[in-house]
C-alpha cells in the first residue's frame, strides 16, 4: 500500500481528499501547515500532496527546501502539488523548484488519483531498460539508477526532466511533438492531441542543466509549431575522410 502525505491548511478539503484516496487504496496523513510536513520523517512516504497556499511555510518553500535536503528519501520523494485554478505562474514555479506534477483548485478527486498513480508508476520504475544505458555524445543517462550526466557531470533532474530527456535521447534525431514529450514527462495521455504549455519550460531547464553556461543548449533543437529535437552528433571534421582511406587500405 502506498503512503502519500497531504498537506493542505484546508482541513474539510483534506478530509475529504483523504477519505476518497483510501478507498482507492492509499494510506493517507493529513498535515496543514508546511513546517509540519518538513517535521515529519518521510522516509516511509511515497508521494507529498502539497498545496501551494499554507500557513508558516508555503507550498514553494516546503518544496525548495525538500529537493536541498541532505536526507536522501525527502530530496527525492515525488511532490504533486496543489495551485490556484488558472494560475500558470505557480505551476512554472512549481517545476522550477522541483515539482513532479500539478493539479488547479477546486482538486478533482479521480483526476487526483489519476495523477498520483502516474507519477508513481515513473518514479517506481528502475528496472534497467533495454539496451543499458543511453548515450548520445556526451550526454549519458542511466534508466535503472535515473541518473544523467553531461560531459561526465552528473545532472540533478527532477522526475519529469529525467523523463523527458530519455524519451528524447530515444528518439535522437527524430521530431518529438510536444503532446508525445507531455506525455512522456508527465504520464498525460498523447492521444487527446493537446499539449501542456508547461512541457516548454520544462525543456528550458533540462537545457540549462546540460549547458548551464548558455542561454540555449545547442543539443536541444526547437521546431516550430512542432515540437523538439535532439541532435544527433556531427562527426568531428575529416573523419569521414579518415575512415574511407582506413578502409581503402584494408585487404581485399
Amino acid at each position: 500500500m502506498h503512503r502519500i502525505l497531504l498537506v493542505d491548511d484546508d482541513v474539510n478539503l483534506a478530509e475529504m481528499i483523504r477519505e476518497f484516496l483510501e478507498l482507492e487504496g492509499f494510506a493517507v496523513e493529513a498535515v496543514h501547515d508546511g513546517q509540519a510536513c518538513l517535521s515529519r520523517d518521510l522516509g516511509g512516504i511515497d508521494l507529498i500532496v502539497l498545496d501551494v497556499m499554507l500557513p508558516k511555510l508555503s507550498g514553494f518553500e516546503v518544496l525548495r527546501r525538500l529537493r536541498q535536503s541532505p536526507n536522501v528519501p525527502a530530496a527525492n520523494v515525488p511532490v504533486i502539488m496543489l495551485t490556484a485554478r488558472g494560475d500558470e505562474v505557480d505551476r512554472i514555479v512549481g517545476l522550477e523548484i522541483g515539482a513532479d506534477d500539478y493539479l488547479p483548485k477546486p482538486v478533482n478527486p479521480r483526476e487526483l488519483v489519476a495523477r498520483i498513480r502516474a507519477v508513481l508508476r515513473r518514479t517506481e520504475a528502475r528496472a534497467p531498460a533495454p539496451g543499458g544505458e543511453l548515450r548520445i555524445g556526451e550526454i549519458r543517462l542511466n534508466p535503472a539508477s535515473r541518473a544523467a550526466w553531461a560531459d561526465e557531470r552528473e545532472l540533478e533532474l527532477t522526475s519529469a526532466e529525467f523523463n523527458l530527456l530519455e524519451h528524447l535521447l530515444r528518439n535522437a534525431g527524430r521530431i518529438v511533438a510536444r503532446e508525445e514529450l507531455s506525455a512522456a514527462a508527465f504520464g498525460r495521455d498523447a492521444s487527446i492531441g493537446a499539449y501542456d504549455r508547461n512541457v516548454d519550460t520544462l525543456v528550458s531547464k533540462v537545457r540549462r542543466k546540460l549547458d548551464p553556461g548558455s542561454d540555449l543548449d545547442r543539443r536541444i533543437k526547437t521546431v516550430r509549431n512542432v515540437g523538439y529535437l535532439f541532435a544527433l552528433p556531427t562527426p568531428e571534421p575529416g573523419a569521414a575522410v579518415a575512415a574511407a582511406a582506413s578502409s581503402a587500405q584494408q585487404p581485399s
